[in-house]
Formats: C-alpha cells, structure tokens, sequence
C-alpha cells in the first residue's frame, strides 16, 4: 500500500476524515455566500480541506472584512451541530492507538475542532494543530510538520489520513506517507494515493520495536 508499512504516529486531518460536518458546514457557507451574492453550488467545491479565511480572502470580494467574516463562520458552525458523525469504525481504531502517537491537524479553529470532535463521540487527542496554529493552512505542509514537531517524531515517518485535495497536498508535501479516506465524498475526487472508504477494515498495530503499522482485511480501493 505504501512505500513504507512502519511509522513512527498517524496524523488524521478532521472534518471528512474522522466525522463529517458537512451538512452543517454547508448551511453555514451557504447562508455566507448568499449574502454576497456569491454562486452557491460553485462555491461550495472549493471550501473544503481549508481555513475559513483563506476561503473568504480568495474570493477577492472588495472591501470585505476577513477577520469579522471568519468570525461570523466560526459562530455560525459552533452553533450548528447537527448532522455530525463520526466515520466507521474510527472509534475503535483511535481508541487501539496510544494517545502519544496521533495527532489531529485541522483547517477549522481548536473550539470548533473540539466541539466537532465531541459531538460525533471521539476521543479528544493531547495535540491538535488548529487553524490558529499556523500562518499558513493547507496546501502548506506546516500543520502536518508542526503536528511531527510535537508529537516528537520526524513527520517523514508519519502517516496522514486525509480527504480534501488541499490536505492530501499538505501532507504529501510534509514528506509524509498519505492515505485517503472516501466515504464522506458526495464525488469522490480523482487520488492517486492509497485510498479506503472509512475504518472499518483497517486496524492499528504496534510491532515489537514499537513503530507502528496499519494492517488492513480488505484490499485498498485503486
């Protein structure tokens, strides 16, 4: 499946990935984007796998306000939690691995991440890089390398679970081996990296010199 099978922590991006929120990130987005008389089916393709202020700040809407807008988003989306859940079988599978060697490195802001998180029923990590984390969101890698820095392992050795085009590039361009989760795509977008539908097959391994591996029951989809 990948060109190494051992690794030193697993980095899960959040929204698609470990829950989907997506019905209620997009009541939120929708509302905004009326609101600026934005094309709303259009739009929509192009907020997911990013922060809120970077999608507000390349629609290039004149004299907007990104830091009052992005807070009305992030308002709106704490308020909104309806919908949520969390993939199949990532509760087990979060719960098999030790709590020092996986992280969540998310475009969403840490009190949304970790209101998500709870509403769907999973474990809160001890590191989570959020959108507030970093100066720059995904594509950058900066999330997946800070997330390595603090779990104290070389992001070459990670594994990152993503869904989003941005966030397969992010991880790809930590240095990262990557796997795509697909189950909460409405059109599953075109990888070329190994990809599954959500948890249900996979399962976490410790070998005996402690790194850890993903063993999988059933064939990754091409």
């Amino acid at each position: 499946m990948f060109q190494r099978n051992r690794f030193a922590a697993f980095l899960f991006d959040m929204d698609g990935t470990l829950l989907t929120s997506i019905a209620a990130t997009e009541r939120v987005w929708t509302r905004w984007a009326e609101r600026h008389g934005l094309d709303v089916p259009s739009f929509l393709a192009t907020i997911h796998g990013k922060r809120a202020a970077d999608t507000i700040a390349q629609q290039g809407i004149p004299g907007i306000d990104v830091e009052a807008e992005s807070q009305w988003i992030f308002e709106a989306e704490m308020a909104d939690t309806d919908g949520i859940e969390s993939a199949a079988g990532i509760a087990a599978f979060l719960a098999a691995l030790p709590p020092e060697r996986w992280a969540v490195v998310t475009s969403a802001l840490r009190p949304l991440a970790e209101r998500r998180m709870a509403a769907a029923g999973l474990t809160i990590p001890e590191v989570i890089v959020a959108a507030e984390d970093v100066t720059r969101g995904k594509p950058a890698p900066d999330g997946f390398r800070l997330a390595a820095e603090r779990l104290g392992v070389p992001v070459e050795d990670c594994l990152v679970f993503e869904d989003s085009p941005a966030g397969i590039e992010a991880g790809k361009a930590a240095g990262a081996s990557v796997i795509a989760i697909t189950g909460f795509q409405n059109d599953a977008h075109v990888t070329h990296e190994p990809n599954v539908r959500d948890y249900e097959h996979l399962r976490p391994a410790i070998a005996h010199d402690g790194a850890l591996l993903l063993e999988t029951s059933a064939p990754a989809q091409p």
